[in-house]
């Protein structure tokens, strides 16, 4: 939720915004972000746009937030190539129904906390190719390749 950088001016760390103002209350992060200079640069329709995102993540647990958190920072550190990847994968996992969804997530976070091979071991196994299509193995194959944040009990795709 940082405002994004101004060109020419440094980037800041991923979520650092958000950190320094997550446990100060609603009407001062909406003061806050007024003032903020980059924030203030941007066309109105973005600065909305970060406002209700803003005001989003101010309605979630802490430990929701904190999950927004590590992805945000996860996400700062991929390479180009893997940011396209990840936008690739979830967003075939986006369009699948939700019930295939479910299953696919579930698996991902399941082959996310094993090592590479036996994750490819059990992604080309019969049990695998009786419960996923070949196409919904290949978003599995993607995205447990993928140096994403460790996984939760709860975690959903990664949203950008």
């Amino acid at each position: 939720m940082q405002p994004p950088q101004v060109h020419g001016q440094p980037p800041g760390h991923a979520g650092d915004w958000l950190r320094r103002y997550k446990d100060v209350p609603s009407h001062e992060q909406q003061r806050a972000l007024q003032n903020d200079p980059q924030f203030r640069r941007l066309p109105p329709a973005h600065q909305q746009m970060l406002e209700q995102r803003l005001q989003h993540f101010s309605n979630l647990p802490p430990q929701q937030q904190q999950r927004v958190l590590n992805r945000m920072e996860t996400w700062e550190h991929l390479t180009p190539d893997q940011k396209q990847q990840a936008r690739q994968v979830f967003g075939q996992m986006r369009e699948l129904p939700p019930d295939r969804r479910r299953m696919v997530t579930t698996a991902v976070r399941d082959l996310r906390s094993m090592p590479p091979q036996q994750r490819e071991r059990i992604i080309d196994s019969e049990r695998f190719k009786g419960l996923f299509t070949p196409q919904e193995r290949e978003m599995l194959r993607g995205a447990t390749r993928l140096p994403l944040a460790p996984p939760e009990a709860t975690e959903q795709p990664p949203q950008e």
